[in-house]
């Protein structure tokens, strides 16, 4: 399958996690990586020309840091513009219809404090529903979310891990070795975020 990755960080020069996320996938073969924020400085979305990637796509990928609950201001912007009524949803809105929708965030809050006992009082999946509902509207298939937890607490060693993990999770899901059925109801990814030919989401 065919990944594309829309990367949205406002201050991606300031940024260890996602940097180190981005070096480990962008060389992948069949992966395409658009940084929204260096596309669309002024936030001018063309919505012809991200509607056309989109279809040449097969699993598109919302990579971003994890803002007040949500995702920054440009993907928002994205969203309200490309996904039109007509085109991803709606009476003959089913261009996207059958894609995979996959979220890559990073969270400063470490994996206890997102939990019911923890601080936030819910699970980064919870607080994900109205990009899953938009997926779903646009008849596309919603993966839970690759978190990156404590994103300011990482040693290099974590962070190695986890872009690693990604890096594991994008080839297993374009070699077809993932059980999309069965990670559909997980929380997040990454406890599947093994070896290549060992990811399976039935482990």
């Amino acid at each position: 399958m065919k990944v594309l990755i829309l990367f949205a960080h406002p201050a991606f020069e300031r940024s260890r996690v996602h940097a180190k996320l981005i070096r480990a996938v962008k060389q992948l073969p069949g992966i395409t990586l658009r940084d929204l924020y260096e596309v669309y400085p002024d936030f001018d979305v063309h919505p012809d020309t991200e509607q056309q990637v989109l279809k040449e796509h097969d699993v598109i990928i919302f990579q971003h840091p994890f803002y007040w609950y949500s995702g920054p201001a440009l993907l928002k912007q994205w969203m309200d513009l490309v996904l039109e009524h007509g085109w991803a949803y709606g009476k003959n809105g089913v261009a996207l219809q059958g894609k995979y929708w996959l979220q890559v965030v990073s969270t400063g809050g470490n994996e206890e404090a997102y939990s019911p006992e923890g601080h936030h009082g819910h699970v980064i999946k919870q607080f994900m529903l109205p990009f899953e509902q938009s997926a779903k509207l646009c008849h596309m298939h919603y993966l839970p979310p690759f978190v990156v937890h404590g994103a300011t607490q990482l040693t290099e060693q974590q962070l190695d891990q986890y872009a690693a993990g990604y890096t594991n999770i994008l080839q297993s899901l374009q070699s077809g070795q993932l059980d999309l059925q069965k990670a559909q109801q997980l929380l997040e990814l990454n406890s599947l975020a093994g070896a290549p030919e060992t990811i399976s989401a039935s482990k």
